[in-house]
């Protein structure tokens, strides 16, 4: 047999040996065979590094042997067992670089180094937390499968390089080395994988990834598909989310407002048998007030009210959630009786506590000396610690000895709880409408703002009149100039509401609450400037009524107002009534005071925030909600007829769709199958819609709308979603949509194209491999 040649003239081998830039390497391991220790050759790489072949080393491992007359190279090869010793030897070292040169010149000469260095590689890499070769140790897992040498790739260190990579903020490849877990049957135990989950949902596409393993994985469980019984299913089961993972998939979907995901989860939590704790009734009220579910709202009302083992904060939350919730749909009524019924507990539990207080002080002033010397340290000392150990969780990794020794995960599950309870606490931050006080729920200056606002769009002045003094008698004022009734009416006369606020007053009036001249004057002050004569006669009669008088300035505003009106003989009448009536000069500026500091976006109390939030804030259209509850429920129950007809019907009554009322309907079509003409008709209104209404396109109606089109082939449509998500710089999934493209398009123009074809099969052909280019599948 004669063996393989290169031929090299002299003057290029003479060159080759002067220059150190130059190195002989393996390039075709196919046709190589082997003699004892030397290689034949069968090409010449011009690279830059000299760690293969060194025309000056002595070492004899790089000893060059030349055969100009035979007109052949021969090379002796580096000892592979020595080289993975080295290898070995580098990584334990820390010597990163080092270790990843080895391994280059390793996968140079032989691929892939034995099993038990590849592993080690993975797993040192992960232990250096940095993102570099973390990326590098990814990366050497995907070329391990996309050669289809898994085989080498062991479960735990790649749990460990997963969980590395989750740490450092890379959740992408954190999520496919679990998919790739699952696909590969090596499942992780939820111990396990939930920490991986926990430290991805820090961020929006992380947090986005841990919703869909949830769903992929407990897919695998809905309906009692997985027989517990057996024991060959013992690591199935072992992998079977938990309340933990929901939890932390769920306040990650809160955190990143991605609520109509979370929902997703919570629908398949009885179908894989997952029973709701404290912490997860409390996340489930955050979702159902996202996404406007009322009446699972007062379903979970009872299940809090009977639980035993909520906390103060939990219970705070979850009423925050029902009173948002109720002011969403416009529910004033029941809003105000909230707070009402707050009060009235609040005034209950002070005079109690007053009681005793009293009864209580002689035994404290004596124990006083006993607690100041054996108590502990406080909670807002300890605080500051919890955040550093916070801190100190994402930036650090137990070693891999250790977390093999740990064969349970003992470990991991606990990392998964204490980074849970930080997310939790982010989630508390957000409650703005309720407080709580030795234990008692009270009203926020918030949620009067709120309140208010909303009666007053509603145009409900004698109801919000009447709440606002029912609260007063629950929670009197200092006095009655600094009462809520009375900030409200000085907001509307800042605004420029004369009208409401006259009626506001005559309410009071009606009441027989009592209020300073203060608030008479600065309405007065606004009918003269606005000229308006007859309504200024009447809040005059109003105020004598009332036994309220009037200052100097008040009789400024109204003379000079007479003299614009060349009313003479009525401003020389009002004078002459001031002088009579002996009125002081320069009346009261606190009011002028107070409504230039709200002009100039200074603090001034509720009055301030009121008149922020009315000039600010939106104004809620709470019938969108209620039809979106209607759209929602046919959607679930698969009755699309009925979703159509309750769809054109909110358009009739002048309500605009928004993105929650189409993701209910993309889904609705989705679940039934086959609808994909009905969906792309929906995405051109959509479209259509965009352009004459400021619509929001979200990531979640926008994924559902990418999966649908994908799942259905219609990759125009698909292409379309994904620039409008590009546009937006929205996470997408690719993983998702390649695995879902190899299952229902595998084979879709895979052979030539033909000679003859019309423009729309040539258009739907382009658009189908620009898509498969996209996920990267050519």
């Amino acid at each position: 047999m004669r063996r393989p040649t290169a031929s090299v003239s002299p003057s290029f081998l003479s060159a080759l040996l002067s220059c150190r830039h130059f190195s002989v390497a393996r390039i075709c391991r196919c046709a190589s065979p082997v003699y004892g220790s030397h290689r034949w050759v069968c090409g010449i790489s011009d690279s830059l590094s000299n760690n293969t072949l060194n025309a000056s080393s002595s070492s004899p491992n790089r000893l060059m042997l030349f055969s100009t007359m035979a007109g052949t190279i021969l090379v002796q090869a580096r000892d592979p067992a020595k080289l993975n010793m080295e290898i070995l030897n580098a990584i334990d070292e820390r010597r990163y670089i080092d270790t990843w040169n080895l391994y280059e010149q390793h996968m140079q000469m032989e691929g892939f180094p034995r099993k038990s260095v590849v592993n080690r590689l993975l797993t040192g890499f992960a232990e250096s937390l940095d993102v570099k070769w973390l990326e590098k140790a990814y990366a050497m897992v995907e070329q391990a499968f996309e050669e289809s040498k898994q085989n080498l790739l062991e479960k735990e260190p790649l749990i460990y390089l997963s969980l590395g990579l989750a740490k450092c903020g890379l959740p992408v490849p954190a999520s496919t080395i679990l998919r790739k877990l699952v696909e590969t049957e090596q499942f992780p135990p939820v111990t396990a994988w939930s920490a991986i989950l926990a430290h991805m949902s820090q961020t929006a596409p992380g947090a986005y990834l841990a919703a869909e393993l949830i769903l992929e994985i407990g897919y695998l469980f809905q309906d009692g598909r997985v027989d517990p019984r057996k024991k060959s299913n013992a690591p199935l089961i072992a992998m079977k989310p938990n309340t933990t993972t929901f939890n932390i998939a769920l306040a990650g979907c809160l955190l990143f407002c991605t609520t109509r995901k979370a929902e997703q989860l919570l629908d398949i939590m009885p179908r894989i048998c997952v029973k709701a704790d404290a912490n997860l009734l409390i996340v489930m009220a955050h979702i159902y007030e996202r996404n406007g579910r009322r009446e699972e709202l007062k379903k979970l009302q009872r299940h809090i009210d009977e639980a035993c083992n909520l906390t103060d904060i939990q219970f705070r939350q979850f009423y925050n959630c029902l009173l948002t919730c109720h002011l969403k749909f416009g529910d004033l009524d029941s809003a105000s009786n909230m707070v009402l019924e707050m009060l009235r507990k609040a005034k209950d539990a002070r005079n109690s506590l007053a009681v005793a207080t009293l009864v209580l002080e002689a035994a404290r002033n004596d124990n006083r000396a006993f607690t100041a010397r054996f108590s502990g340290p406080n909670l807002s000392q300890n605080e500051p610690e919890g955040s550093h150990k916070d801190r100190l969780i994402e930036h650090q990794i137990i070693s891999y000895d250790e977390f093999s020794r740990d064969r349970n995960f003992v470990k991991l599950g606990n990392e998964a709880k204490e980074v849970l309870l930080s997310l939790l606490a982010k989630l508390q931050t957000q409650v703005e409408l309720i407080t709580t006080e030795h234990g008692i729920l009270q009203p926020t200056e918030k949620i009067y703002v709120k309140l208010v606002k909303a009666f007053l769009e509603a145009g409900k002045l004698k109801d919000l009149a009447r709440f606002l003094i029912k609260a007063e008698k629950e929670d009197s004022p200092v006095s009655n100039d600094d009462s809520a009734l009375v900030h409200v009416i000085k907001s509307c006369i800042s605004l420029g509401w004369l009208d409401q606020a006259h009626d506001l007053l005559d309410e009071m009036r009606f009441a027989g609450v009592r209020t300073g001249s203060s608030v008479y004057a600065s309405l007065l002050k606004a009918y003269c400037k606005a000229n308006r004569l007859r309504e200024v006669t009447s809040l005059l009669r109003d105020a004598q009524k009332a036994g309220i008088q009037l200052d100097s300035s008040c009789y400024d505003t109204l003379i000079q107002s007479r003299v614009l009106q060349q009313d003479t003989q009525g401003a020389l009448d009002l004078f002459k009534e001031m002088k009579e009536g002996k009125i002081p000069r320069g009346g009261n500026p606190e009011f002028e005071q107070l409504v230039e500091g709200c002009a100039g976006n200074a603090e001034a109390g509720l009055m301030a925030k009121l008149l922020r939030e009315i000039r600010e804030g939106q104004k809620l259209d709470s019938g969108v909600h209620d039809w979106n509850n209607v759209i929602h429920f046919f959607c679930k129950k698969r009755l699309m007829a009925d979703a159509e007809k309750a769809l054109a019907k909110m358009r009739s009554l002048g309500h605009t769709p928004n993105a929650q009322t189409f993701h209910s309907m993309v889904t609705g079509y989705a679940a039934i199958g086959g609808k994909y003409i009905e969906v792309t008709e929906l995405w051109g209104e959509m479209k259509s819609l965009a352009s004459s209404a400021p619509i929001k396109f979200d990531q979640e109606l926008l994924d559902s709308l990418l999966y649908t089109f994908v799942r259905g082939g219609f990759f125009v449509r698909a292409n379309e979603v994904v620039n409008m998500m590009e546009k937006g710089n929205m996470f997408i999934d690719k993983y998702k949509y390649r695995t879902l493209y190899l299952k229902y398009h595998k084979t879709l123009y895979k052979g030539k194209t033909p000679k003859f074809q019309t423009e729309s099969q040539l258009k739907k052909r382009e658009a189908a491999l620009s898509f498969k280019k996209w996920i990267g599948l050519c």
